[in-house]
Formats: C-alpha cells, sequence, structure tokens
C-alpha cells in the first residue's frame, strides 16, 4: 500500500511523462509549478521525493534533476519499419509515371498510419507548395484509408499520375492544387485513388 500514488502524485507524473515524451528532457520545477497553478516549490518537492521513495523516478545529475523514465526510453527508440520508396510522383499536371522500388527506407513507427498498407514517393514538381509539400520532399502513403474531403492523395487520374487535394462539389470529384499557377483537374474518365498522404519526410542535405 505504502508505493500506491496518491492522486496530485499520480497527476505530477503523468506531467513528466508527458513532457519527457515531448522533450526529451525534464520539466523544470517552475514549469511543474506552472503547470499545477501553485506559487511554491515546496509542494513540488514533496510529491517528487515521494515518486523517488515509492521508486517511480530516479533523480538525475542534470539540472532539471530527473532521469529519463524507463517507459519514455523505449518509446524514445522507437521502433522502425522499412517502406518500399516507389518512386516519384509529379506535384503539377497528372503524367504518365511507372511505379519500381526505388530503394528501401526506415521510417520511425510514428510517421506512418499503418506500415504494411503505406509506402512512399518522392515529389516532383511545386503545384502543392502552398501545403507545405515542396519537390524533394517524400510522402508517406496510406493505401488503406479512405479519401475524404480536404484529403491530400496520390490519384491516377486519366492514365496519369499526380499528387494533389481531394475535393468534392456537388458529389463530383475533383483533384485541387495548392499553388494558383495550376488549375484545378476534373477527371474525364478515370479516376483512382492509390493512396491518401499522411506524413511528410524532408531532407535538406543529400536525402
Amino acid at each position: 500500500m505504502k508505493n500506491l500514488l496518491t492522486e496530485k502524485q499520480e497527476a505530477l507524473l503523468l506531467f513528466i511523462e508527458q513532457y519527457q515524451l515531448e522533450h526529451g528532457g525534464s520539466p523544470t520545477l517552475r514549469e511543474m509549478r506552472e503547470y499545477f497553478g501553485v506559487s511554491s516549490d515546496n509542494g513540488i518537492l514533496k510529491h517528487l521525493k515521494a515518486l523517488e521513495e515509492k521508486g517511480k523516478i530516479t533523480k538525475g545529475e542534470n539540472p532539471r534533476g530527473i532521469k529519463l523514465l524507463s517507459s519514455i526510453k523505449e518509446k524514445l527508440m522507437k521502433e522502425t519499419f522499412r517502406l518500399p520508396l516507389l518512386g516519384s510522383v509529379p506535384a503539377g499536371g497528372p503524367t504518365a509515371a511507372q511505379e519500381h522500388v526505388e530503394k528501401w527506407m526506415d521510417i520511425g513507427s510514428d510517421t506512418i498510419y499503418k506500415n504494411k498498407e503505406s509506402f512512399l514517393l518522392r515529389v516532383k514538381g511545386d503545384s502543392m507548395i502552398d501545403a507545405g509539400i515542396f519537390e524533394g520532399d517524400i510522402l508517406v502513403v496510406c493505401t488503406e484509408l479512405e479519401a475524404k474531403q480536404y484529403d491530400v492523395v496520390v490519384a491516377l487520374v486519366d492514365g496519369g499520375s499526380t499528387v494533389k487535394r481531394y475535393m468534392l462539389d456537388n458529389e463530383q470529384v475533383y483533384l485541387k492544387p495548392e499553388n494558383t499557377k495550376y488549375e484545378n483537374i476534373y477527371p474525364e474518365g478515370e479516376l483512382c485513388i492509390q493512396g491518401v498522404v499522411t506524413g511528410l519526410i524532408r531532407y535538406y542535405k543529400g536525402g
């Protein structure tokens, strides 16, 4: 029973966990005070001491004073998956593209929606720059998701492949670029949504 946490101790431990996961380090006393809306360090220090005595935290030598929790270390050591980079997809007008595996890439588990139904495509062109998608970026694409209004999708339209925003107008589907230089694409025949973009990878030096 002595190792059971009080409600306030549980709340403080949860805050430390969330902070470490987001920042890779521990919060300061000031940040803990501000989060819980208290003006004195005494209450925070009392709860920290209790958490240490109950084996929930370990004091460190760094200025922030708390070592990374074991649960956070495990999460920060992300599991990786290998996804195929299937060449390029135009971010411009639709063009014919032959799918092939350019290479396999290791991707963190937090970058993808579902690894078995995902693949990567390199962007060519500038039609999606206002959505923050630039030439050379690598898109993470999930084939299992159903496209919804405003989703960024990879589509095969009238025999050409492209990446655009999925739009509906009175039940008519069209593809919208995010660059005023380009016009909306209204399919004349075939439209096949090959996947929904769920992530983006950008390298600044030699991706």
